[in-house]
C-alpha cells in the first residue's frame, strides 16, 4: 500500500494495476476506485478491512473504466458489499456484455503490445449491479471535494478525479506513471510519467488532448491506473512534459484514422494492419517440425553401443593367467 495524500490509499494489485481506497469527508465513509484483475478479490476486502475496520464496505465501487484489469473483480466485490458499480454511460455498453471495445493493436510495438496479443476480450457483466454517472453531476459520486473528468481516447468514458484542495489527480489510464509500454518497467515500478496503454488506444488525437486536460490541472500527487504514486513538483512537471511532446506511434492500426464509438458501442473501425507475428511464428513451427521429421527419417535416434564380443580374446584377456 501507498499514500498518495490524505484519505487516499493506493494498493497494487500483482505488481501490475492499481485499485484506490479514498474516503468520502464523512468518518468512516469510502469508496473503491476500480477493482484490479480477476483474482483479486480477497486482497482488497483484507486490506479494507486492515485501512478501516473488519466487515467495512464502500459506498460503492468508482470505475475509471471497464477494461478487464479495472473491472476484473468488481462483480464479486459488488456482490460480497452489497453496493452498486458506478460509471460512465459511454462504458455501460461493454461492461454490460452488449459490445466489445475496439480491438487491441498489436502491431504499435513494444513488450506490452507484444502480450496483448494474448489478453482475454470478453469482460464480466455487471448489468446486475452497474450504473451510468450523472453527467449533469460534475462532482464525484459519494466523494466530497472531488469531481469527474471525462478522459477518453484510451477507453471511450473513461473518466479521472481531481480534488481541488489538494491537487490531487487520479488519472486512470489516461497516462501512467511508469513507462507502460515495457512490462518489466511496470513490474519494477520504475516512476516514468508516460503514455498508457499503446496497444489498447482507440484515439490518439483523443489520448493526446486528455493528457493536456489533465495537465492544466497541476497537480501535486498523481496515482494512476499502472505505476507508483508520484507527489511533488515533479507530477505537474512530468505531465506538462507528456501533455507538450505527446508520442503517438509511428505505424498502427488507430494512428491515422481512430475507431469511432456511440453510446451502443463501436460504430466504425478502421482496417486492422498486417500483423507479422502469427506468420512468423508459422514459419517458425513449420522449421521446427520439418526439422524434428528429418532428424526422424534420417536415424536420429541414438545408436546403442555394439555389444561386447564376449569372443573376442582382445577385449577379455586376462591379466595374470597363462595361456
Amino acid at each position: 500500500m501507498e499514500t498518495v495524500a490524505a484519505g487516499v490509499t493506493q494498493l497494487r494489485i500483482q505488481r501490475f494495476v492499481n485499485v484506490y481506497f479514498v474516503e468520502t469527508g464523512t468518518p468512516g465513509e469510502w469508496v473503491l476506485i476500480d477493482t484490479g484483475l480477476p483474482g483479486s478479490a480477497k486482497t482488497i476486502i483484507a486490506t479494507a478491512d486492515a485501512l478501516f475496520s473488519p466487515g467495512s464496505r464502500p459506498e460503492a465501487i468508482l470505475l475509471t473504466h471497464g477494461h478487464l484489469d479495472h473491472v476484473g473483480t468488481a462483480q464479486e466485490l459488488a456482490d460480497h458489499w452489497k453496493v452498486p458499480v458506478i460509471v460512465h454511460p459511454l462504458e455501460l455498453p461493454y461492461v454490460t456484455g452488449k459490445a466489445l471495445y475496439p480491438p487491441r493493436d498489436p502491431t504499435v510495438g513494444g513488450s506490452l503490445a507484444l502480450m496483448s496479443r494474448f489478453f482475454p476480450t470478453q469482460l464480466p457483466n455487471l448489468e446486475d449491479r452497474v450504473q451510468g454517472l450523472n453527467l449533469d453531476e460534475p462532482g464525484a459520486p459519494f466523494l466530497m471535494a472531488w469531481r469527474w473528468l471525462h478522459v477518453p481516447g484510451h477507453a471511450p468514458g473513461q473518466i479521472a478525479f481531481f480534488r481541488e484542495a489538494d491537487r490531487v489527480l487520479l488519472g486512470a489510464d489516461a497516462f501512467a506513471t511508469c513507462d507502460h509500454d515495457s512490462v518489466p518497467a511496470i513490474l519494477l515500478g520504475r516512476p516514468k510519467i508516460s503514455r498508457a496503454g499503446t496497444p489498447f488506444n482507440y484515439d490518439w488525437e483523443a489520448s493526446r488532448q486528455s493528457v493536456q486536460l489533465l495537465a492544466n490541472l497541476n497537480p501535486k500527487a498523481i496515482g494512476c491506473g499502472h505505476g507508483p504514486v508520484i507527489t511533488g513538483p515533479e507530477a505537474a512537471a512530468g505531465l506538462h512534459t507528456l501533455a507538450n511532446n505527446y508520442p503517438i506511434p509511428e505505424h498502427g492500426r488507430y494512428v491515422a484514422e481512430p475507431a469511432r464509438t456511440d453510446a451502443s458501442g463501436v460504430e466504425h473501425l478502421p482496417p486492422a494492419p498486417k500483423d507479422p507475428l502469427p506468420l512468423q511464428a508459422a514459419i517458425i513451427a513449420g522449421s521446427l517440425l520439418a526439422a524434428g521429421a528429418a532428424w526422424l527419417l534420417t536415424g536420429g535416434r541414438r545408436k546403442g553401443k555394439p555389444k561386447d564380443d564376449i569372443n573376442n580374446p582382445k577385449k577379455f584377456s586376462r591379466k595374470g593367467l597363462s595361456s
